[in-house]
């Protein structure tokens, strides 16, 4: 097993703890990865729509010195996307649950 890189586990926020910080008026950077047709149906207000295949061409529009919040349906999609740029060295964290368990305001886009 040597030669083996020890994958870090991505850091997590929940439906709820994500709810509050926006009700604090938090300056959030939100992510969400999902496809078109997906975020038509609504937006968390305030996130930025990359899906997720797009995310390697946009790589450079990240800051290294911020973290971004990533959104997707369930949560599973956007985990794979924190685990890409965790690995190219961003901080990132994942909304669990993804939309299906968000009870907050959304917006239609």
């Amino acid at each position: 097993m040597r030669g083996l890189k020890k994958v870090e586990q991505v850091k997590e926020i929940t439906t709820e703890e994500l709810k509050k910080r926006l009700e604090q008026n938090e300056e959030l950077e939100l992510i969400d990865v999902r496809e078109d047709e997906e975020v038509e149906e609504g937006i968390i207000p305030g996130a930025k729509h990359i899906r997720m295949n797009d995310i390697p061409a946009h790589i450079d529009a990240f800051d290294k010195d911020k973290e971004y919040i990533f959104i997707c349906r369930s949560g599973r999609r956007s985990e794979n996307v924190c685990y890409y740029l965790q690995e190219q060295g961003y901080k990132v964290r994942n909304m669990v649950g993804g939309m299906l368990e968000w009870e907050g305001e959304t917006t239609k886009k």
